[in-house]
């Protein structure tokens, strides 16, 4: 028997409160893709076995998992293909749950997939990669308490935090006509690690004028264009929410490549544009396969002469990762 994930990818557009007075931090609104997409199959082994692109790595994961679960096997896992690592597209909160699922299948390890990211150590910041994993859409999630006792006691991203995943305040479906330009640049990829830690650390708490700001236009604009299939106004939410709250207070250190494939993107007629966490992925809303395909040839372009890098048109994700059993 062998077990077959294939997973999503996300894009993830802003932090919510990174302020605190509240009692709560974190909060987040991001979207399923439906690639780039990491895949694996698992299956039982005599030993350890771990194959393919980031064996090391995974097999890392793989015994964190046997561990934290106290599980007493052994287990072979071929690595088809990953999301590219550190380029904003939620890489190891995929893959972390790619490895949880398929071993938990293997071993007939009941556990929801926020169980499984509780284990495997993700969603401490942002729930984003955990629910596009779980079920797709554009979701919102609620954050994390916050002060002497609760979940979080700082400001800390992911990859840091031991909190477990917020709670989902809303998850939506995205019109099928809808379509992400996905561009990542060769360039230094995205801060994380200590890097990340110490970005947080320079830039909170953010103000509440400035969380007051992102509540809003995701409150007030965003949600509602989205259920209105108003294209235009849910892409100028998107291009706001790359000026205010964390995401304004961290325009320091978007590279200058990326800045302006933003800026190119948006003057090729996309709706909105932006950065995907701390980068380089950047991404861009805009109407049909004909204007996605259009655009990402543009991009294609622009990237061939600043150095390089891939450009290609997603669609949102609304199923979530696909967990099969393959019987051989």
């Amino acid at each position: 028997m062998r077990v077959y994930v294939k997973t999503p990818s996300r894009l993830h557009f802003a932090l919510i409160d990174l302020n605190g007075e509240l009692g709560r931090v974190d909060g987040s609104i991001g979207l399923a893709l439906n690639k780039p997409n990491t895949i694996l199959e698992a299956y039982r082994s005599r030993e350890l076995k771990v194959v393919g692109e980031g064996a090391e790595f995974v097999e890392d994961l793989v015994r964190k998992f046997l561990q934290r679960t106290k599980v007493n096997g052994t287990v072979g896992l071929s690595v088809k293909r990953l999301i590219p690592a550190h380029v904003g597209l939620g890489s190891g909160t995929q893959l972390s749950l790619a490895v949880a699922s398929a071993l938990s299948r293997i071993f007939r390890i009941r556990k929801t997939t926020r169980e499984l990211a509780e284990i495997m150590g993700r969603g401490g910041t942002s729930g984003i990669g955990v629910t596009a994993f779980e079920r797709g859409g554009l979701i919102v999630d609620g954050g994390h308490s916050f002060g002497n006792g609760k979940a979080k006691q700082s400001f800390l991203p992911s990859s840091a935090s031991t909190a477990p995943p917020p709670p989902v305040l809303a998850r939506y479906e995205v019109p099928q006509l809808w379509k992400f330009v996905v561009a990542i640049p060769s360039i230094q990829r995205g801060f994380h690690g200590k890097d990340e830690v110490q970005a947080f650390a320079d830039r909170c708490p953010i103000s509440t004028e400035e969380v007051g700001k992102v509540c809003r236009l995701i409150l007030v604009r965003a949600l509602p264009s989205l259920i209105e299939r108003d294209i235009v106004s849910f892409g100028s939410a998107l291009n706001e929410l790359q000026e205010v709250g964390f995401a304004g207070s961290a325009k320091d250190l978007v590279h200058p490549i990326a800045r302006k494939c933003i800026e190119f993107m948006r003057g090729e007629g996309a709706h909105g544009a932006g950065q995907s966490s701390f980068g380089p992925t950047t991404f861009a809303l805009v109407q049909g396969r004909a204007e996605a395909e259009k655009l990402a040839a543009a991009v294609r372009r622009f990237l061939a002469e600043h150095g390089g890098g891939i450009a290609f048109q997603a669609s949102a994700s609304h199923g979530g990762a696909l967990v099969k059993l393959m019987r051989k």
